[in-house]
């Protein structure tokens, strides 16, 4: 047995080993089988396996070339089994039958004939290497060449020409060269020109395409012809139609391209004919044509053919002649030297309504027709070349250019068209909106992608772009110098409160699936898709953060845009916490502006320009860190902690604004951003360590105070700087009255570092601050100036008393007689003055809600980037304006609250500030019927403090109701504008709505109509409104009365209904009460409406509808008839002594909510109590004033289908009513001729079973029966409905006699109407109908039908009838039942 191979044996042992085992004979171990085909499979499957036939290696003769490579033999596809081949059939003949291709028909092809082409040999030259070529060397006479070519191709094509000597062809060649794959079009032969077709007036001259160039002479020209003459006779052989079909089937097959070129070249040899018979007639022959002169197409060049037609007159009106010695200029290309001619002259007779706008390089609108000098710079564009300025599609372009200086001029042009955008310059003269149109044309993301430049200088345009477009300078002015005002320093957060479109539409999508889908990332959603809906998101989707950090570290800009990047930083801090935490979060980004933009020590600065901001104290880094804080009070510990800002608030604040070694306006702006952020993270109960290092620096900056205001004019950064100061110390204050009183609650409460002898102290330097502001205000101008000095002085006043009555340890005699002093010396003689009359009468002129179109939103306003739109500064008579009286009016009244609160016997005399007439006219323009006023950006800050204003007059106004014994002559008007007021208070205000709801709106001094005869007089007035008496226990005054005295249990019912979100509840009261420990943040709920809605009153009725739709049936809610009861009394309350609280909730809403008392369940509607008030509220909305404004068939609020609701109505009145009269008349109130038919057809289609229980009597129908029958009906179907109702006995006048008499009234005006315009159904459906009439076998209702004259209440049937018919009656009645049997009416009629 021989052994395997081993690893150290060779090639050589391998062969010897295959020699030994075939002597040997042995029987392999593996047999070798070779299959056949894979697709014959076997080639001889019969044969059997030869055993002696093996592989074997042989290298003793192998050859020592290798084989040569012959192709192996072609191999054949087998034929398909169901597609066998023919053997006489030629594969060839079969290809060219089934062949569609176009090659088809170019059956014959003659070979280009290059035997008499020329072939020229290299010239020999004398010299080793060819001659140098000079630029400057003239080269006159040499061909145009097409195409971009070296200038040594170009040397080398025109020595081939000067070499080549061959004589001229008589051809036409075009000068320019064919695209590959055209056939050039060739001239005619002169025996051609006459012929012509005999259909249509074209005539045929010759072949325009097939020229048969390459052929020899004569067989090229009989070709030729012959091709000419075989489509001309098949041309002839066609009929016009045929010839117009093929020739749209040519058009639509080939390529439009080509049909062009195709035509172009036939229009071009047309014209050149008839130019040369133009010079044929006064010559005699034609002059022999050669290649020499070529034929040029229209749209190749016009002014090349008019160059070489006329060489001495120049093509074009250049201002300067091109040399050929100039560089590139050795083929002057015309076409390409149209934009140096003069401009076209401006033509404003031509002018458009609407063009194209146009910029200047400033940003500014050009007119259409101006006609600006040229080296402006502004035609530099292809489209409408004589009009200056640049259109935003080429801005747009000219941001992709490849030099940078044009892709920075174009960033620079679009910052400033969107910043006169912004400011409105642009308003009535465009349609549209600028930035609408940029954003969606991608202007955000090409900003981005911009600041990925290598170049500063573009980095520094995009930068300024997106600055212009996310932060508008007015709105950080207004927060800025709002600041120090009455929780000035809490706004709304900066972002879109709409809601994704997409959210919105998927209604079938679960609340748990949205709020998984969005995701902190947005659920992965692309930055484009972000940015539709909310812009800052989409930015910051594309990593914007960092860099801006890698442009503010590492490129080290100049100071303009490192100001341009902190202010976007401020305003995407602005815009929610989110965005705020991921501007902290960013890696470096604040370490880097903290290290190099507000350093400790540095280097001085002049009053000029800077080269760089870093490592310099800047104003606009301080800002940041407060706007930061501002977001909350996590991040405002961090920013403490973490970024050594001790230490710098110490080093602005210790040295006065003059002392710091920077420009004037940039050290005050410093050290009032400085104190900003300390009352920031004061605010929430921080920083108090650094009052004791900085207490002296404090106390001398008061003192100074009065020495400033004294000046002859106040400085509007000084002043900001003192507001800020006092701000500062305002919440220090209220740092020690929180910590005092939660010392005194619990004992575990976190200890302060700052106590009240600390801070104590400070009022004898603030109060000289405040007289020295006051004896300002009988000057106009220099009160505007002061700014929000006095407003702040009033807050600290405010906040230092109340923190003085909060110590423990205090006697309270001592500041009871400090307020006194101060009263008597301050306050007193301030009420006295009449330049305080003139404040409150300012208060309608600057009041956004009696002047909504102050808060209009602006037309470029963007709903994916909201701004405040304050670009170009609010007027001076508006709430935010230099003379607006709102801030310092709120103080004044904050502190009088404060006072009054602790000391109730200065309520007295500091509430006739009430009585001030510019207030009452005020108050009067706010209950007065107006629309809710809109939502924008701008109106819900201004709004807010406006209704601090209202809440603060409202609750002095409680104080001094609650001490009267006697209401105050103008209660009725303060609880009107509590009412209001309370209906339109937005997020963040909760507190204020939970105080007025327990103080103001159910208070009982707040009603005198219950102690002035209220009851009485209601029940006058209905008596001489439905003229008679009702039950003595249902009359309208009894029920008031008992309203009156049940106030506390209905306070109860709403505080319990109209709860609000308790997150929201204790922040906003922590921020109003003070708490600063509990605060927090500085930033409000997203305002996306009101906090209640304006039908507030009937909270109580809807959810007790939903309650019993969730509930099982049988399961009433506890304490039912209570709730119903309560929400039902104050309702009648409001309706009968203040209606304008009702104005906003439209009639038709009413009645829904009272509907839903019968919706509850099937007992409720039954108790005695709710019955008398829904009668007597029913009885209300039945009233001749508000009746015709009871409208039915257009949206309501909170309901999304009235007929729904109806339809629900009439089967919950067909299974429990039992014949309720109450029930049955708010059945029958929608059923008015006036309303859809839909609610007529729902009664008398599907709910026909109700009729029996329709009992109401005609005598207590709520209103005229004439409301249900005028105009007669003209729906076909619901008189039928009528009409079978009443034949089936289905209507009966003793089940239902309204309805009855309503029908009855229908159907006879119906049957007896002979209006010819009715159509043939109409006419046909009267017709028998009242041939059924006649047939009746009931007389009684036949007679109704028949004799039926006018409604009539007091009749037990509702409605007069004739004694006889009329005439014309008479005669159409017997017109239509001539020949049919009288049953009964011989002695009717």
């Amino acid at each position: 047995m021989l052994s395997r191979p081993k690893p150290g044996e060779s090639e050589v042992d391998l062969l010897q080993f295959q020699s030994q085992f075939l002597a040997a004979g042995a029987t392999p171990a593996v047999q070798l089988v070779k299959k056949g085909s894979r697709r014959g499979g076997s080639a001889n499957p019969d044969q059997p396996l030869r055993q002696d036939h093996r592989d074997v290696v042989m290298l003793d003769n192998l050859s020592d070339l290798p084989p040569a490579l012959v192709p192996a033999p072609p191999k054949r596809a087998r034929p398909s089994p169901g597609h066998l081949l023919a053997e006489h059939e030629d594969p060839e003949e079969r290809l060219n039958r089934h062949d569609q291709h176009i090659t088809a028909v170019l059956t014959k092809i003659i070979e280009r004939d290059t035997s008499s082409a020329a072939v020229n040999l290299p010239v020999p030259s004398g010299v080793a290497f060819p001659p140098v070529f000079h630029r400057s060397q003239g080269r006159q006479g040499k061909p145009a060449t097409c195409g971009k070519r070296s200038i040594f191709a170009q040397e080398i094509a025109a020595r081939k020409v000067s070499e080549a000597r061959v004589p001229p062809v008589r051809e036409v060649v075009s000068t320019l060269d064919p695209p590959e794959g055209t056939v050039t079009c060739e001239s005619l032969l002169p025996r051609e020109q006459d012929y012509q077709v005999p259909w249509g007036s074209q005539s045929f001259q010759g072949p325009h395409l097939v020229t048969g160039k390459g052929l020899r002479g004569q067989e090229a020209e009989k070709e030729a012809q012959t091709i000419h003459e075989e489509n001309i006779a098949r041309l002839q052989a066609m009929t016009p139609e045929e010839i117009l079909q093929e020739q749209q089937r040519l058009l639509a097959h080939l390529d439009p391209s080509l049909v062009a070129f195709l035509r172009s070249r036939s229009c071009t040899h047309e014209k050149t004919e008839q130019m040369a018979t133009k010079e044929q007639r006064p010559r005699g022959p034609s002059p022999e044509v050669t290649g020499e002169e070529p034929i040029m197409t229209t749209s190749a060049s016009e002014s090349r053919q008019e160059d070489e037609l006329e060489p001495g007159a120049p093509a074009l009106a250049l201002p300067v002649t091109p040399h050929k010695e100039w560089l590139h200029m050795d083929t002057v290309e015309l076409e390409k030297l149209y934009w140096t001619q003069d401009l076209p002259p401006l033509q404003r007779q031509q002018m458009q309504e609407r063009m194209q706008a146009r910029f200047s390089l400033q940003g500014e609108l050009l007119a259409p027709d101006v006609d600006l000098p040229t080296h402006l710079g502004l035609h530099h564009h292809g489209e409408e070349a004589e009009r200056a300025g640049y259109s935003l599609q080429e801005l747009f372009h000219l941001t992709r250019s490849q030099v940078s200086q044009q892709r920075a001029l174009a960033l620079h042009v679009l910052a400033q068209v969107i910043g006169r955008a912004q400011a409105g310059e642009f308003g009535g003269q465009l349609v549209g909106s600028v930035l609408h149109l940029l954003l969606d044309a991608g202007f955000l993301f090409l900003l981005r992608f911009s600041l990925d430049d290598r170049v500063d200088g573009v980095i520094a345009a995009a930068v300024w772009a997106l600055r212009a477009l996310l932060v508008a300078p007015g709105d950080e002015e207004l927060l800025d110098s709002t600041f120090s005002w009455y929780h000035g320093a809490l706004v709304f957060p900066l972002m879109p409160s709409q809601e994704d479109k997409e959210d919105e539409d998927e209604d079938e999508e679960h609340s748990t699936e949205k709020t998984k889908r969005k995701s902190p990332e947005e659920g992965n959603r692309l930055p484009s898709d972000l940015a539709r809906y909310d812009v800052i998101k989409g930015l910051l989707a594309t990593n914007l953060l960092p860099r801006l950090r890698y442009i503010l570290e590492v490129t080290c800009p100049g100071p303009s845009v490192v100001l341009d990047i902190l202010a976007m930083l401020i305003r995407l801090a602005r815009h929610s916490l989110e965005s705020a935490t991921r501007v902290l979060e960013c890696p470096r980004l604040i370490e880097t502006i903290v290290r190099e933009f507000l350093p400790t020590s540095w280097s001085p600065i002049g009053a000029g320009p800077t080269s760089s901001l870093h490592k310099v104290p800047c104003a606009a880094a301080m800002k940041l860190l407060r706007v930061l804080a501002s977001a909350g009070r996590n991040i405002a510990a961090r920013l403490l902690s973490s970024f050594d800002l001790r230490s710098r608030l110490c080093r602005f604040i210790a040295e006065a604004p003059q002392e710091l070694a920077l420009p004037p306006e940039e050290a005050e702006m410093l050290n009032t951003e400085a104190f900003r952020l300390w009352a920031v993270a004061a605010s929430y109960g921080q920083g108090g360590n650094l009052y004791r290092e900085l207490y002296p620096v404090l106390i001398r900056a008061l003192q100074a105070v009065p020495k400033e205001l004294s000046t002859h004019l106040p400085q509007p950064l000084s002043m900001q700087r003192i507001a800020s100061l006092l701000t500062v110390l305002t919440q220090l204050t209220l740092t020690a009255s929180d910590t005092a009183s939660k010392l005194s609650d619990s004992a575990g409460a976190t200890p302060s570092l700052i106590t009240w002898t600390q801070v104590s102290g400070l009022q004898p330097l603030v109060e000289p601050c405040l007289k020295q502001t006051l004896k300002l205000l009988p000057r106009p101008k220099m009160w505007n100036a002061l700014g929000p000095v006095p407003t702040a002085c009033l807050l600290f006043l405010d906040a230092y008393y109340q923190a003085w009555s909060q110590q423990p340890g205090l006697c309270p005699g001592d500041w009871l007689q400090d307020m006194e002093r101060l009263s008597e010396e301050l306050l007193l003689p301030l009420l006295s003055q009449p330049t305080l009359d003139s404040l409150w009468n300012s208060l309608g002129r600057c009041s956004p809600l009696c002047n909504p179109q102050s808060c209009a939103p602006s037309p470029e306003a963007l709903s994916s980037l909201v701004s405040l739109g304050c670009t170009g500064g609010c007027p001076t008579l508006s709430l935010a304006g230099s003379a607006s009286p709102f801030p310092v009016l709120t103080a004044l009244l904050s502190f009088f609250n404060t006072l009054v609160r602790i000391h109730k016997g200065l309520c007295g005399q500091l509430a006739t500030v009430l009585a001030a007439p510019g207030l009452q006219n005020y108050f009067l323009q706010c209950v007065a019927p107006m629309a809710a006023p809109q939502l924008t950006p701008f109106s819900v800050w201004a709004l807010r403090h406006e209704y601090h204003l209202q809440y603060l007059a409202l609750t002095l106004a409680q104080r001094m109701a609650t001490l009267q014994p006697v209401p105050a002559t103008n209660a009725a008007l303060h609880h009107s504008m509590a009412l209001a007021l309370l209906s339109r208070l937005l997020p963040g205000s909760e507190h204020l709505a939970h105080e007025l709801l327990l103080s103001c709106i159910f208070r009982l001094e707040f009603l005198p109509e219950r102690a002035s005869g209220g009851p009485e007089a209601a029940d006058f007035s209905d008596r001489l409104s439905l003229g008679s008496s009702r039950d003595s226990g249902c009359e309208r005054g009894a029920l008031l009365a008992q309203a009156c005295q049940d106030l506390p249990s209905i306070r109860s019912c709403y505080l319990t209904h109209c709860s609000l979100a308790q997150a929201s509840l204790l922040a906003s009261q922590a921020l109003y009460r003070r708490e600063l420990q509990r605060v927090p943040a500085l930033l409000l709920p997203l305002p996306k409406e009101p906090l209640l809605p304006t039908d507030w009153p009937f909270l109580p009725l809807i959810h007790l509808y939903h309650q019993s739709s969730d509930t099982p049936s049988g399961f009433p809610a506890a304490d039912t008839v209570g709730t119903a009861m309560r929400a039902l009394q104050w309702v009648l309350v409001l309706e009968s002594w203040r209606p304008q609280a009702l104005w906003a909730v439209p009639p038709a809403a009413r009645l829904a909510r009272l509907m839903c008392v019968f919706l509850v369940d099937s007992e409720l509607f039954r108790e005695t109590p709710v019955q008398h008030l829904v009668a007597a509220l029913l009885a209300r909305l039945c009233q001749p004033e508000v009746l015709p404004d009871l409208n039915l068939d257009c949206p309501l609020p909170g309901l999304t289908s009235f007929p729904d609701l109806y339809a629900n109505f009439l089967e919950h009145f067909e299974a429990v009513s039992f014949g309720d009269h109450l029930f049955g008349a708010l059945v029958l109130l929608p059923l008015q001729r006036r309303f859809s038919v839909t609610l007529r057809l729902a009664l008398f289609g599907e709910h026909v079973g109700a009729l029996r229980a329709l009992g109401l009597p005609l005598t207590q129908l709520p209103v005229s029966l004439e409301c249900y029958t005028r105009p007669p009906e003209d729906n076909l179907d619901l008189l039928q409905l009528y009409f079978r109702a009443l034949v089936t006995s289905a209507l009966r006048p003793h089940w239902c006699p309204v309805l009855y008499a309503v029908a009855v009234a229908h159907v006879n005006s119906f049957i007896f109407s002979q209006d010819p315009k009715s159509s043939d159904q109409v006419k046909a459906a009267r017709r028998n109908m009242l041939q059924k009439t006649w047939l009746l076998a009931d007389e009684g209702l036949q007679q109704h039908l028949l004799h039926y004259k006018l409604p009539n209440s007091s009749l037990p049937e509702g409605f007069e009838l004739y004694p006889q018919l009329p005439p014309l009656r008479q005669q159409y009645l017997q017109r239509l039942t001539s020949g049919m049997p009288q049953n009964g009416i011989r002695d009717l009629v």
